[in-house]
């Protein structure tokens, strides 16, 4: 079963603090044995960057898609943005997770090549880094927070998720939102008796529901 990426993020999140901590630098922690983020010392630094290139990485084996990974981490950027140097620490290191993701079998090795990433410079551990994401833009909009997470081995799209929701559900369940007005940007289509769901033409190239 697909997980919620609600669940999956917080499970990285975990992970990579985990792995930091063990591998590369004791983190701050609570009296009962959980981290403390409200030290600022795992905010924009190497801590950050580590978790964020973790957990677009991570995303990238669970959904089988490095530009589903990207859509959810522009995603997440969209509905909680932050200043524009941090927003381009974040997606460089997302894009950093993504890449490593390929090179990866598992989520421990990579870990271990991200730490090696980490100790070669690759990941920006500082908001005054001045190079800049140059990756694809976020396509997703307000009218468009849709977004497929789950093929069948056919092709066709069988699980989505609303970024603004966050709320997932099954090809039925959205065509039946769709029915129901709540989804504009959408529209449905039927193929020899079975409907499908595609975002409404424009004048983008790239469709977010692939």
């Amino acid at each position: 079963m697909t997980k919620h990426p609600n669940k999956l993020k917080e499970d990285c999140r975990q992970e990579a603090y985990d792995y930091y901590h063990e591998n590369i630098e004791p983190l701050p922690k609570k009296e009962d044995g959980s981290f403390d983020e409200s030290t600022g010392k795992m905010s924009n630094n190497e801590a950050d960057a580590f978790r964020h290139a973790y957990t677009s990485g991570v995303f990238s084996k669970e959904y089988y898609s490095k530009t589903i990974a990207d859509f959810l981490g522009q995603g997440n950027e969209i509905k909680n943005p932050n200043p524009e140097n941090q927003r381009n620490m974040d997606l460089w290191n997302n894009n950093v997770g993504r890449k490593y993701s390929k090179k990866s079998k598992n989520r421990q090795e990579l870990a271990q090549l991200l730490k090696i990433a980490l100790k070669n410079g690759e990941l920006i551990i500082s908001l005054d880094d001045p190079r800049k994401y140059d990756g694809p833009k976020p396509l997703i909009n307000l009218e468009r927070s849709v977004i497929m997470i789950k093929q069948k081995a056919s092709g066709l799209n069988e699980m989505f998720y609303d970024f603004i929701k966050e709320k997932m559900m099954s090809l039925d369940e959205f065509i039946e939102e769709i029915k129901k007005g709540n989804y504009q940007g959408y529209q449905i289509i039927e193929n020899n008796g079975t409907e499908y769901v595609r975002s409404k033409p424009d004048k983008v190239i790239s469709n977010n529901l692939g």
